[in-house]
């Protein structure tokens, strides 16, 4: 008797991408940033009443800005190195290469099954489900998400609303009487289960923005963490203490543009930089389906 162990393993290079956000800002602005506008408003008996209208921080929104740009990098990036490990792409006035890594997307998009519809039907989640299945450890008790843009949420909706109302299989599902004698219609569908495994709809308006809002797509993914060694099926890497890095370059009037002592710039104004180092790897890019 004996035992055969078989075993593949394949190695991915990726990189780790550098994400940089800037805004300036005048010192008057800074000064009169709390409050923008007053506007006397006629209130009761003709006494005035001052409507404030606040200004979001700059720093407030270039945190926002940052977590957008990091966020969809980390998504939609395709990586700009080619074969001899050289970037495509360098700095002008310096000369530095300009390192971009794979995003979630790229990376799944080449090893993915993939299924194209015409007219959405539950065939397609079936079959989703089934070839999702076989690139699983089990055949079923599987839990997978599946995250869309917004015309392929409503797809799902109007799909899996017909189905329910052609098989009548139960009428509360769609129609509900309120206590003011109004009936409600309508519901809505976040999962989907088939032959013991379920998937759950997330929609993600960044998906309409990639893809439109005419065409339909989305990604199902097997998040399930290594059974071995409890790693994530998707994870992000960064060096160490550089995820989030913020600077701050004070001109005349200083920060908050009201403040005496040293500056780094004759202007009467202040620079804010967040910046950092990310890059995702998705470990099992085989355990994945991309509906369009």
């Amino acid at each position: 008797m004996y035992v055969k162990y078989q075993s593949n393993v394949e190695r991915h290079r990726g990189y780790i991408s550098t994400h940089r956000v800037d805004d300036t800002y005048s010192a008057l602005y800074k000064a009169h940033e709390n409050v923008f506008i007053s506007i006397g408003k006629g209130d009761g008996n003709g006494n005035m009443k001052e409507t404030m209208y606040k200004m979001d921080t700059v720093e407030k929104n270039l945190l926002q800005n940052f977590l957008y740009v990091r966020n969809n990098g980390l998504l939609f990036n395709k990586c700009n190195v080619d074969k001899n490990g050289k970037a495509t792409i360098s700095d002008p006035d310096t000369g530095r290469p300009i390192y971009i890594g794979d995003g979630i997307i790229p990376q799944v998009e080449r090893f993915a099954s993939k299924y194209v519809y015409n007219t959405l039907s539950v065939d397609a989640f079936q079959t989703a489900i089934s070839m999702m299945c076989q690139k699983a450890e089990k055949a079923e008790g599987n839990k997978f998400v599946f995250i869309c843009n917004e015309k392929m949420w409503h797809d799902i909706q109007r799909t899996l609303g017909s189905w329910l109302a052609n098989f009548k299989t139960c009428g509360t599902y769609l129609w509900s009487k309120a206590a003011n004698g109004y009936v409600n219609v309508g519901a809505t569908f976040n999962s989907y289960e088939y032959a013991g495994n379920t998937i759950s709809f997330k929609v993600d308006r960044t998906f309409s923005r990639e893809y439109g809002d005419n065409k339909g797509f989305g990604l199902f993914l097997d998040l399930t963490a290594d059974k071995t060694s409890g790693e994530p099926a998707i994870e992000m890497f960064s060096l160490k203490g550089g995820d989030f890095i913020s600077n701050k370059l004070p001109g005349v009037g200083g920060l908050d543009g009201l403040s005496s002592g040293l500056v780094a710039s004759t202007v009467a104004g202040s620079k804010l930089i967040n910046w950092g180092y990310s890059g995702v790897a998705v470990f099992n890019p085989y355990r994945s389906f991309i509906l369009r």
